[in-house]
């Protein structure tokens, strides 16, 4: 059980780390705005590797969201349903 909490924590914490970095980049229209890290990217990137950026950032977001609850939910929860479901002899 802990393995599983520190597989789905180090997916949360590198996912989230290159999202912020994205965000950072290519979300913050300036550092005195209000929405920083949520504002929506240029609608013209400009580059291939602009495009990738955002692409990148905004895989990394899900990936930290969907990641964490895959190991902190969706594998425990399928292992105790597994368990339950056997019969002892």
């Amino acid at each position: 059980m802990a393995d599983e909490f520190m597989k789905g924590f180090a997916l949360f914490s590198v996912a989230s780390l290159v999202w912020m970095i994205s965000a950072a980049w290519y979300r913050t229209p300036s550092f005195d705005s209000t929405r920083q890290l949520v504002a929506a990217p240029p609608e013209d990137p400009g580059t291939v590797f602009d495009s990738l950026g955002i692409f990148l950032g905004d895989l990394m977001f899900w990936t930290a969201l969907i990641g964490a609850f895959t190991f902190w939910v969706i594998i425990p929860a399928g292992r105790q349903a597994r368990e339950a479901l056997v019969v002892d002899e």
